[in-house]
């Protein structure tokens, strides 16, 4: 009995020592036990550096740090040399010393061993010192990370060229570059038990809606998973309805994109490992907003958004519409346009219903395989193979020339919608509906249509109505929704996003000739 009793203490111990938990000063004072517990603690892991040096004179440290993670040129001349810098005065210990001394980086100073194990995996050097209870914990983090390039996903013509990258330092600066208001906030949080990833939450204080900005603040913190690698996965944790096809989540590679969004009162969040920011509350409406709208002259900008709802309406209806008529109402199409597509569908074994699934789902899979294959052979793959296809398929009798032009167009469509989650979205519904088209006709798409419209009214995003600004209707959001109002012309924020401070352009500030020579400017 006591020898089982021995065995259990010894492996308790082993355990402790293993996981390294709790105070340090249970590891003791002495520098040789704590290098052996903190060997034990990252035992296997080979790029963990433990190096002992000397530190004024005769007292011994040990510095542990990730090699790769630290800066050494700041290792050198923040530690190393601080014996030198330090030469000719005296304070009471060693840390007081080393807090003098550091120029490089911050210090926090903890007794907790698993403080310690997480600043060293966050990319810190930890200072073990001998003869003191408390390590030092010096931020010299130096990660690898690409440059700040343009957002392949989200291009444009005129507009800023700067996109997130995967380094979240890097994703805060630019938005604070932009945002030079103390007013802009940005809380953490840690998630993911193994992956320790923080997530930021930004919001400019007096404009967020302090509801959102605490349900934002719930939904994230009560996140529990292992690790967190992208911020889809938070996407999907905190979205309201996850059954939906459509996103109630907006994410953006674009550092401008967000600022607009947080100056109407709206939230970001940043996932570290992720160049996707997250943007809540989303509308249906800003998934068919794109950033180079409002960079061109509101005219040009208007138009372009007119011809996304109707391209929108093409993706999602259009061989529903197709199969419908041909089936079932051959009486609206014009006599010649009739015979025309009588005569292309004449040696057509198929009806329109299986053709139009048959074409999109082949040009489904040549849409994905042009994704996934390299960059040089991907576009010229998916181009080719649709014309050889479509081209043999007619010839061949399978399938009507009419069809092949309705999907061609439909996918052409597809590509204008600006957002790739509401693009997907978008697809995924048309193959209902040209279910609905081929089997009920006319009536199927229109039932259809309205279940899609239900859907959408009673949508909510952090309570934020999907549809809003057009369900429930506001006059003074339309002017962002249905055209692209003037900059002076948008004086309020968005209603339900940004009405503790609804002003962003105070009134008169209309361009006018008669206004400018009043003020003695030139003509």
């Amino acid at each position: 009995m006591k020898l089982l009793m021995g065995s259990s203490r010894r492996n308790k111990r082993i355990l402790e020592l293993q996981s390294l938990s709790g105070p340090i000063v249970t590891m003791g004072e002495d520098i040789d036990t704590k290098r052996l517990l903190l060997e034990k603690t990252f035992a296997h892991c080979s790029d963990v550096v433990f190096r002992t040096v000397s530190l004024f004179g005769s007292n011994q440290a040990v510095l542990v740090y990730v090699d790769g993670m630290i800066d050494p040129h700041s290792l050198l001349q923040g530690v190393l040399d601080s014996e030198r810098i330090f030469e000719g005065k005296e304070l009471l210990s060693i840390a007081e010393k080393l807090e003098q001394t550091l120029t490089i980086g911050r210090m926090h100073v903890t007794n907790m061993a698993d403080e310690l194990v997480k600043g060293v995996l966050d990319g810190g050097l930890a200072i073990v010192l001998d003869g003191a209870q408390n390590v030092l914990i010096v931020g010299m983090e130096k990660f690898p990370s690409r440059n700040v390039e343009e957002p392949e996903a989200e291009p444009v013509v005129r507009g800023p060229r700067e996109g997130f990258i995967e380094e979240i330092k890097t994703n805060t600066i630019l938005l604070r570059k932009r945002l030079r208001t103390s007013r802009l906030k940005i809380e953490s949080f840690t998630l993911g038990e193994l992956s320790q990833t923080k997530v930021l939450v930004a919001y400019i204080s007096g404009i967020a809606t302090d509801s959102v900005v605490k349900e934002v603040r719930e939904r994230v913190s009560t996140i529990k998973i292992d690790g967190v690698i992208d911020s889809g996965y938070i996407e999907e944790f905190i979205e309201d309805m996850p059954f939906s096809p459509f996103p109630q989540v907006q994410n953006t590679e674009r550092p401008d994109v967000v600022m607009a969004n947080l100056l109407e009162g709206k939230i970001a969040i940043l996932v570290d490992g992720s160049p996707n920011v997250l943007i809540v509350p989303m509308t249906f409406w800003s998934a068919l907003q794109n950033a180079e709208d409002y960079y061109e002259r509101f005219i040009i900008g208007s138009f372009i958004r007119w011809i996304r709802f109707l391209c929108f309406i093409i993706a999602l209806l259009l061989p529903a519409v197709y199969v419908a008529i041909s089936t079932f109402h051959p009486e609206m199409i014009p006599t010649n346009l009739l015979m025309s597509l009588a005569g292309a569908r004449e040696t057509n074994p198929f009806p329109a219903i299986v053709e139009a699934f048959g074409m999109e789902i082949i040009f489904e899979a040549l849409r994905e395989a042009g994704v996934r294959l390299p960059k040089q052979v991907g576009s010229a793959v998916s181009i080719v193979g649709a014309l050889v296809i479509g081209q043999a398929a007619v010839q061949a009798g399978l399938v009507s020339a009419p069809i092949v032009i309705v999907v061609s167009i439909t996918g052409i469509a597809n590509f204008a919608i600006p957002k790739f989650n509401v693009a997907i979205g978008t697809r995924l519904l048309r193959f209902p509906m040209i279910l609905l088209g081929g089997t009920f006709g006319l009536y199927g798409v229109g039932v259809g249509l309205l279940g899609i419209l239900i859907h959408l009214s009673s949508l909510r995003s952090f309570g934020i109505p999907y549809f809003e600004p057009v369900a429930p209707l506001s006059l003074n959001g339309l002017k962002d929704v249905l055209i692209r109002t003037p900059h002076w012309a948008l004086k309020l924020r968005p209603r339900l996003t940004g009405y503790q401070e609804p002003l962003r352009v105070p009134p008169g500030q209309k361009p006018a000739p008669d206004r400018n020579k009043e003020k003695g400017g030139p003509l």
